[in-house]
Parts: structure tokens; C-alpha cells; sequence
């Protein structure tokens, strides 16, 4: 699981564009933090530090704690919207959490044991379909990556969702369909390669024949 972030803020009191832009100038980010059967709080949060913990690659499933007015609120990013040109973050929407509370989520998928996919050894290509699973999972257990073992796969083979065991506290969140995570393909010159082969078989038979 990502490890939980801790990230200071403050009480926005002001609400506007004029008053998001002054905020922006002065190094801050206006934020939300809705949900949990609450009133959505308006806060701000320091821009460098949002941008360090958005840099870490995990920020978006992991749990972030809020300080805020000597309280932490528990909760999960859901949203942050960036500059067009500069990509400096404008605003971040944070889910609240209650304490059972299931989520869903992005999660980075991995492949593992590629050296022993038989097909990757011929030379075949790992065609990844989806880099990121959408997951339901309990709030406190989300995973930082799931893992795809590929060892034992062949040209032509393909890895769906109901060959990859999900850690405990995790569902698909696309339930109606195996959908595909990755294929082993051949490559343009080993499709050549092997049907030249298969002509020269079939010439060879002729001549004989």
C-alpha cells in the first residue's frame, strides 16, 4: 500500500476567482474537501509542497491527511486541475474519508518474470494494453501497484483481469467484461521470419511431393 502523506493547510474564507488568483500569487493552491456526509470545506495548501508530493507518482492513490486547524482530516485526492501552458497546479479536490469508506482508484500495474515468458524470449513484444487497473478497495488498504507475473507465456498470449490475483480489500471495478491487460506479440520481423519459414516448408513439400 502507498504510504499515507501528510499535507498542512488552511481555511480558505475568501471564494472567487479574484481572491484563487491572489492565493496562487502568494504560493498557495485553493483546494476542497468534500464528502463524508459533511459540509465541503474550502482550504489552501502551499503550492511547493503540493508539487514535491505530486511528484512522488503515487499521490492520487494514496491517503493524504489534511492538517488543518490543529485536526486531521483523512482523505483522498480526486482531482487536480493544472495550468495549459505552465502546469503549475491551480486546485485540488479532496475526497473525505469515514473510516470503513471504499474507494476507487488508478492503480499502476507491473509486469514481473518477464526472463522466464518463453515467448518474450524468442523475441516477442509485451503489448501492454492497460498500464492502470480501476480498482474498488477499502480506503486503508490501497495498493501501490499490482503485480502481473508473465512467466510461462507464449507468442499470443494474452493476460486478463481474471488471471491477475488482486491483494485483499480489492475488486475490479469493471465487472462486466475479462477485459485484456497485455498480449505477447510478435514482432513485424519475426512474423516475416516465420512465414518465410513456413513457405520454404511448403516448397519443400511440393518438390518432394
Amino acid at each position: 500500500m502507498s504510504d499515507a502523506l501528510t499535507l498542512p493547510a488552511e481555511a480558505r474564507e475568501k471564494a472567487g476567482k479574484g481572491a484563487s488568483r491572489a492565493l496562487r500569487r502568494a504560493g498557495r493552491v485553493p483546494a476542497v474537501i468534500y464528502g463524508g456526509k459533511e459540509e465541503p470545506q474550502t482550504i489552501h495548501v502551499e503550492e511547493k509542497e503540493l508539487v514535491r508530493q505530486l511528484g512522488t507518482g503515487h499521490f492520487a492513490n494514496s491517503i493524504v491527511m489534511i492538517e488543518i486547524g490543529g485536526k486531521s482530516v483523512r482523505t483522498l485526492p480526486k482531482d487536480v486541475a493544472f495550468h495549459p501552458v505552465n502546469d503549475r497546479p491551480l486546485h485540488v479536490d479532496f475526497l473525505r474519508l469515514s473510516k470503513d469508506a471504499k474507494v476507487e482508484v488508478l492503480v499502476p500495474v507491473v509486469f514481473a518474470n518477464e526472463e522466464a515468458s518463453p515467448g518474450l524470449k524468442k523475441g516477442a513484444v509485451l503489448n501492454v494494453v492497460r498500464h492502470e487497473l480501476d480498482l474498488i478497495c477499502d480506503a486503508d488498504k490501497i495498493p501501490s501497484e499490482i503485480e502481473v507475473d508473465v512467466t510461462g507465456l507464449e507468442v499470443g498470449d494474452s493476460i486478463h483481469i481474471s488471471h491477475v490475483k488482486l491483494p485483499a480489500g480489492s475488486e475490479s471495478a469493471i465487472t462486466d467484461r475479462d477485459f485484456t491487460i497485455a498480449t505477447i506479440v510478435a514482432p513485424s520481423a519475426l512474423k516475416r521470419a516465420e512465414a518465410e519459414a513456413a513457405d520454404g516448408e511448403a516448397a519443400a513439400e511440393e518438390s518432394e511431393g
